[in-house]
């Protein structure tokens, strides 16, 4: 199954949404309207137990949802967003005011060591914003964020207000929730749907927590959410430098009923691995596996 693109696998026209809140690595802000696509029309509660940018969230747009996250930083931003997005407005224009008054790469340095030196939303929603090729990279040995200063300029305070308003509107319904992913994902019950961006094997070893993830496990937690009559849809490894190399994984036999590739574009994360060059052979598509 694992080389195989299905030909005509069914999919329902969902409206693109791309005004991304969050940067971060494996965003599928650009192609998230192509996922939904494939999730079933009525799926009752939706859960995303990785929910990172929340980009395939606030295209859903549903009416409930549990979007949950083990990276406390991170959900103390998505709950801000939730329960007072002024405040969310407000940790953005202050650092944002801050850099744009100052000298950039200082100011960004300070707002980064305050990051270290405490881990908190305020700090790391800028500097997700601000860092080099918007990818969030930490250091395996004690979390120490390492990305260095992005040569863009963030973008303003009005239009990262804006941005809020809308994301705070199509989350409206979710519940943010700090916990580890087997527990969001045995909450569910049938006819609901989970949704799966976990770290992938194959590239993103430098994300929180990743270099503890076992894909093996949650297979085994997907097994059981399938056995409940949820409905599972996981992004994973897919193909790599335009299609010459297929990730192989353990994928088990009979877990997933269906396979789609979803065309991701050029890979940030090897753009900043090379310096910023555009590469042209490093074309990457995502493996969409469902369980229906």
């Amino acid at each position: 199954m694992q080389r195989l693109l299905f030909d005509g696998v069914e999919s329902r026209q969902v409206e693109s949404f791309k005004k991304q809140l969050l940067k971060w690595v494996g965003n599928k802000q650009r192609f998230a309207h192509e996922i939904v696509s494939y999730f079933p029309a009525e799926c009752g509660v939706y859960f995303e137990p990785f929910v990172g940018s929340g980009a395939v969230l606030a295209t859903l747009a549903p009416e409930r949802a549990v979007a949950s996250d083990s990276f406390v930083p991170l959900i103390e931003i998505w709950r801000t967003l939730h329960d007072s997005p002024g405040k969310l407005k407000r940790w953005y224009a202050d650092r944002q005011r801050a850099m744009m008054e100052g000298d950039k790469v200082e100011v960004y340095e300070r707002i980064k060591a305050s990051y270290n030196a405490r881990p908190n939303g305020a700090d790391l929603l800028f500097l997700c914003r601000s860092c080099y090729g918007g990818v969030v990279r930490f250091r395996q040995s004690d979390g120490y964020m390492s990305t260095p200063c992005g040569v863009h300029r963030p973008i303003s305070s009005a239009s990262f207000s804006r941005r809020v308003d809308e994301w705070h509107r199509r989350t409206a319904g979710a519940d943010f929730v700090r916990m580890e992913y087997e527990e969001a994902m045995d909450r569910a019950k049938g006819g609901n749907i989970v949704y799966c961006d976990p770290p992938y094997s194959d590239s993103q070893s430098i994300l929180y927590g990743a270099q503890s993830f076992s894909l093996e496990h949650l297979f085994e937690v997907i097994a059981r959410c399938k056995s409940r009559g949820v409905y599972v849809a996981l992004s994973i490894d897919g193909t790599k430098r335009s299609g010459n190399h297929v990730c192989e994984l353990p994928i088990p036999r009979g877990l997933f009923e269906r396979e789609v590739f979803v065309h991701c574009g050029r890979s940030m994360l090897r753009r900043f691995q090379m310096n910023g060059r555009t590469l042209e052979g490093e074309v990457v598509a995502d493996r969409l596996l469902l369980t229906y």
